[in-house]
């Protein structure tokens, strides 16, 4: 996440709860990016590193540069790296510490809607990639449920309590992010939606897993310890379990991708 008040502070508790879910997403997201090898990219709001392994592993990069504004994020994401090929800074995706046109590919991960001016960081990457370069994004569709905390975020609003979100949810509709990229210069620009999932033990695996970071934490930390065992009552009833007990989430993000004319 960039260029927000709200980054992440814990990497590893990051990484139990979106790494795995960054993953899922990513592999499909580069699948449909299809990037030549040997290219020098920047992934702004790199977060823990979870998605720039990623993109290391699968994409070859002759450079990758990782910017996040959580000093914590990026110690985490310099640890886990062991090919030592990503470099890793401090930084905000709104004033991005590059020169124009330096770079073959901007990627955004899951970030977009922390941004407190999306068009501002749309515009930042545009200008660090050269003319013919990539700029490209997804995001969790926060408007129409595809966050993967969205079931117990929807049942904390359904008993009255306030769930905190990031600040631009609606950035992440398929047709805003198109409309980003056409404001910010773009062409060949092109969108999808990507739908994964992922299977926990029982209700309480999925909640422990999902509440551990970020403004879910914030918000499950205000419950009571009844109004948290109503919620998850609620969670059992909709997401029913399969004969061992274990729940499977669906959750979906929408990605944009454009070209910066030559």
């Amino acid at each position: 996440m960039a260029g927000s008040k709200n980054h992440f502070t814990d990497g590893d508790a990051y990484e139990r709860m979106m790494g795995v879910w960054s993953r899922l997403v990513g592999n499909e997201f580069l699948d449909w990016l299809g990037l030549p090898q040997g290219l020098r990219c920047i992934d702004v709001g790199c977060g823990n590193g979870a998605f720039t392994e990623l993109l290391v592993d699968r994409c070859r990069p002759s450079e990758v540069q990782g910017i996040d504004p959580s000093p914590e994020q990026i110690a985490f994401a310099r640890q886990r790296h062991t090919a030592k090929l990503a470099e890793f800074r401090v930084g905000d995706a709104m004033a991005l510490p590059f020169p124009d046109d330096r770079f073959d590919a901007a990627i955004m991960a899951l970030v977009i809607f922390f941004v407190p001016d999306p068009a501002r960081s749309v515009a930042e990457m545009a200008r660090v990639v050269h003319p013919g370069g990539m700029v490209a994004a997804y995001a969790w569709d926060m408007p129409g449920g595809g966050l993967p905390m969205e079931p117990i975020l929807a049942e904390i609003r359904a008993i009255g309590r306030t769930a905190l979100g990031p600040p631009v949810p609606e950035i992440s509709r398929i047709d805003a992010l198109h409309a980003a990229w056409e404001q910010a210069g773009l062409e060949s620009i092109e969108t999808r939606k990507i739908t994964v999932q992922r299977t926990f033990a029982d209700i309480d695996d999925f909640w422990a897993t999902t509440t551990q970071a970020g403004t879910i934490r914030t918000t499950v930390a205000a419950l009571t310890a009844k109004e948290i065992e109503a919620v998850k009552d609620k969670l059992r009833a909709i997401l029913p379990a399969d004969a061992s007990g274990r729940i499977t989430q669906i959750s979906f993000a929408n990605a944009v991708k454009g070209r910066l004319p030559r």
